[in-house]
């Protein structure tokens, strides 16, 4: 059921056009709550491939947080670390350092590849994709803390405020080229949150490809 939602989702009929230096932003319609886990392991069985990928996915409570990392921890393919408001302060500034050198280490290998860089040897094993599960409340823009400029934010739990939703943005895709990338899961009526938050942001938010791959 996950899988068919994610392949038989139909492509708009016109490709919407991106400001450069903007992220790229979809929305992946699930047809009831209890797929959306699954929609999810389907989703990162094909985005969490990618190697050394930095990946935020946002949750509004703990309890859907604890859902998600108990889920995704079972993926051999995903290195997942998790944000909540009774985590040691030392454990949390050692996660957002972790992550942080994941996503300057993806650049380089980014900008290697653009630049025909590199021997041309393929390394002996893959890395795994950099997972950060947060939840709004532990969103790391407190003070003296920098954003996480991941590649990809998945927004698990639509925001139902506008506000909340930009400043997701701000936490967890600063200072990201054109190629940063948002995907919102929805479901059933949240389709009108959808709209709002996107007249509201003067954002386009296209539904996701038939191809998940295309946007990567």
């Amino acid at each position: 059921m996950a899988i068919d939602s994610i392949e038989t989702s139909s492509s708009p009929s016109q490709s919407p056009s991106y400001t450069i230096g903007q992220p790229r932003h979809f929305y992946l319609a699930v047809d009831r709550p209890p797929f959306k886990i699954e929609t999810l392991i389907d989703l990162l069985g094909v985005v969490g491939r990618r190697s050394g990928l930095p990946m935020v996915v946002c949750c509004s409570s703990r309890d859907e947080l604890d859902a998600v990392c108990s889920t995704v921890s079972s993926l051999p393919y995903i290195s997942l670390s998790s944000l909540y408001s009774d985590l040691a302060e030392s454990d949390r500034s050692q996660i957002l350092e972790s992550f942080r050198n994941a996503i300057i280490k993806w650049n380089h290998n980014a900008a290697e590849s653009i630049n025909g860089g590199g021997n041309g040897e393929e390394p002996e094993e893959e890395p795994k994709s950099h997972m950060v599960v947060v939840t709004d409340a532990c969103l790391p823009i407190a003070s003296g803390e920098s954003p996480l400029p991941a590649r990809v934010l998945i927004n698990y739990e639509l925001p139902a405020k506008k506000e909340i939703y930009t400043r997701r943005m701000a936490a967890c895709l600063a200072s990201v080229s054109s190629d940063g990338i948002v995907i919102n899961m929805v479901v059933g009526g949240e389709v009108l949150t959808l709209k709002s938050i996107e007249e509201g942001s003067n954002l386009i938010i296209a539904e996701m490809p038939i191809q998940v791959s295309e946007i990567l």
